[in-house]
């Protein structure tokens, strides 16, 4: 079966997020997807089969390489991109994914090339930081609040402090949640409006870091769309890897936005 890996959000190789997509042919066991998964050794492999019955055409479902996650966005425009660029799918035809926890999932995409992500918004609500939580940041915090992914949204001073944290990933990974979310405003002058970084200790392998989550984009639009009283924001994930998200906030639905790059196209013999 057909196997890429694709760096999303991005216009360049080497840099966003990388995310296997695995293009399958008929429904797959679990067990045997999370070992592909474990093997392909990204963040997410993306495991894309095609519906015969319903309004969804294909569904969708997100490994890393320990656990099933709940959602996706990097491999989400991953799977989109592979589908597109491979002519699974014409370029003018929206893609519905079907998926077992966040319901239906539209990419489209724009006359540019980029690709538009229907997910649903999953805003942070105020909560009382976890202990240690400063501690392993190495940062002081401003506000703390916890999204219905079990994330934990860290707002920080400034966006230098979110680029130049270095945290300590073993007892990040004792606090209850999917991932840690440091967050700031930009640095005026810059191109993006708030800059964020994603550490999931529990989730992801080496040093737990995710170099560009679009997941976390569904918190940190409607954070940061309150707070700079607009609707249509740039963010940018500051890991050494380094990728844009545009995000636009809909009601309880928000549009992620980014480009992709294809970097291998193979064969999956296994």
């Amino acid at each position: 079966m057909r196997i890429f890996v694709v760096d999303a959000f991005t216009d360049a190789p080497f840099r966003g997020n990388p995310a296997g997509v695995c293009l399958l042919d008929q429904a797959a066991d679990a067990a045997w997807m999370q070992h592909v998964a474990a093997e392909m050794k990204h963040s997410e492999t993306a495991f894309v089969r095609p519906l015969a019955e319903g309004e969804e055409d294909y569904e969708l479902r997100w490994f890393t390489p320990l656990v099933e996650v709940a959602l996706c966005g990097h491999a989400t425009l991953a799977s989109a991109h592979a589908l597109f660029t491979s002519g699974a799918v014409p370029a003018d035809r929206p893609i519905r994914f079907r998926t077992l926890r966040s319901g239906v999932l539209t990419v489209t995409r724009a006359a540019d090339g980029g690709l538009r992500m229907d997910f649903p918004a999953t805003p942070p609500a105020e909560a009382a930081a976890p202990d240690g939580l400063a501690e392993a940041l190495g940062a002081p915090l401003r506000w703390v609040g916890r999204t219905a992914q079990n994330d934990v949204v860290a707002e920080l001073a400034d966006e230098e402090t979110v680029r130049e944290l270095r945290p300590d990933i073993a007892a990040l990974g004792r606090i209850d949640a999917r991932g840690v979310v440091p967050t700031a405003r930009a640095t005026p002058g810059r191109e993006h409006d708030f800059v964020s970084r994603f550490f999931g200790a529990r989730v992801l392998e080496g040093d737990g870091e995710d170099p560009v989550t679009g997941s976390a984009h569904c918190a940190l639009a409607p954070f940061w769309a309150e707070r700079l009283g607009r609707d249509a924001l740039t963010g940018y994930q500051a890991s050494a890897r380094g990728g844009y998200v545009r995000t636009e906030l809909r009601g309880d639905r928000v549009v992620l936005s980014g480009r992709a790059v294809t970097v291998l196209d193979g064969t999956l013999r296994v």
